[in-house]
């Protein structure tokens, strides 16, 4: 008993020494338990992946090969030490034929997809920047309606994953959310997502898997690292200076857009049966005797544009990836126009929550749903942006 009356008296008179000393204890803890639980889950991950990779395969089958574009700046230089501890070890073990190309400058992704041979799939490890180069030079590609049938999977290292959401389980544990879509990737599943594409006057169409945004509230989202040693006030500091240095912060531009269209029914690819070789002889002397009748031109009908001058605080043009399982019966992009009229406070709100999902919308905003839209932009030489929709497997997480 004494000498835990001692103990008390010496923490007494010393207050300041124990509280650092629990404090960092306590943090000390807190740090080895997390590096525990991620031993943890990366040892569970390799042994599910280890099952993929003791499957026999026959004789004449050849290992799954893989083509892993990596960006290792992601994450603020993190990414490749990420990839090759949570995501590597996993594809290795499941026997898979791994080839990783790491980029290095801003914009190489979308030329390497022009140089890149056929592969059984794509790997982006990255953030949202790489995923949207890849798309783009994927789909730029003279024979991208058959290259965009390779599944493309999506393992998110970056800073920004706006994606990962919709396609694998929200955590904010990073080695959890790496090794469950690296996982998924093995598992084969796979689900169609819709692309944007967003094409100028003067140059190549760039596609978005997410959307677009156009205003006030993007404007001032691009200062926000400059208050980095303000910790969690930077966001609204940022939208604050914005409203000092103009306000009220209204763009104007000139939109049109069409309806949306029917979604053509998602029908298994069938190869036509070759017929005999007597039958097609038949059909040529067929064809040559008595050749089939012109089918008479039919004009098609005008489109019916709908115009309109807007003017809002911003403009998002957004896909339907949110939620890709969802089945829609057409197909459509959504155009979230935010009012004009809006306080300081509310743009230091709502800015502050655009930050944490930049697509997300308030209540107040228009919301139009449209097939194809076309933007005319108010500066000089700055044209008119079209802006269309088109298709792309992705692999799905869950």
């Amino acid at each position: 008993m004494a000498r835990v009356v001692k103990v008390l008296r010496t923490l007494r008179n010393h207050w300041k020494k124990s509280t650092f000393a629990v404090c960092v204890l306590s943090y000390g803890g807190h740090w080895l338990y997390g590096k525990h639980c991620d031993r943890v889950l990366r040892r569970e991950a390799c042994q599910e992946a280890r099952e993929f990779g003791q499957k026999l395969i026959g004789p004449q089958e050849s290992l799954q090969k893989a083509t892993v574009i990596l960006n290792p700046a992601a994450c603020k230089g993190k990414a490749n030490s990420l990839f090759e501890k949570n995501a590597a070890p996993i594809l290795h073990l499941a026997g898979i034929e791994v080839k990783v190309i790491k980029t290095d400058y801003e914009g190489q992704a979308k030329k390497l997809m022009d140089l890149m041979e056929q592969t059984d799939m794509l790997i982006v490890a990255g953030g949202d920047g790489t995923l949207q180069e890849v798309v783009t030079g994927l789909l730029r590609r003279a024979d991208e309606a058959a290259f965009s049938k390779t599944p493309i999977g999506f393992i998110p290292l970056g800073t920004q994953n706006s994606l990962s959401p919709s396609l694998h389980i929200v955590t904010d544990d990073k080695v959890k959310r790496i090794t469950s879509a690296t996982l998924s990737i093995l598992k084969g599943e796979t689900v169609p997502l819709d692309v944007l594409q967003i094409k100028s006057e003067k140059e190549q169409p760039v596609f978005a898997l997410l959307g677009l945004r156009w205003g006030s509230f993007r404007d001032a989202a691009t200062s926000i690292s400059k208050y980095w040693y303000l910790g969690p006030l930077k966001t609204r500091t940022a939208h604050w200076f914005s409203t000092i240095r103009e306000w009220p912060q209204v763009h104007q531009a000139s939109l049109s857009y069409l309806p949306p269209i029917p979604r053509p029914p998602d029908l298994p690819e069938v190869k036509p049966v070759r017929p005999s070789l007597l039958f097609r002889i038949y059909l040529r002397l067929k064809n040559y005797w008595t050749p089939p009748a012109k089918e008479p031109l039919v004009e098609a009908e005008p489109e019916q544009w709908e115009y309109k001058q807007i003017s809002t605080v911003e403009l998002t043009i957004s896909t339907q990836n949110k939620n890709p399982v969802k089945r829609r019966t057409d197909d459509s992009l959504l155009l979230s126009l935010e009012p004009e009229t809006i306080s300081v406070g509310q743009f230091i709100t709502e800015g502050t929550k655009k930050a944490e999902n930049p697509h997300n919308c308030t209540d107040q905003a228009l919301q139009i749903e449209a097939s194809v839209c076309q933007l005319g932009l108010p500066q000089e030489g700055a044209g008119f942006l079209t802006l269309t929709m088109k298709h792309l497997r992705q692999c799905q997480w869950k």
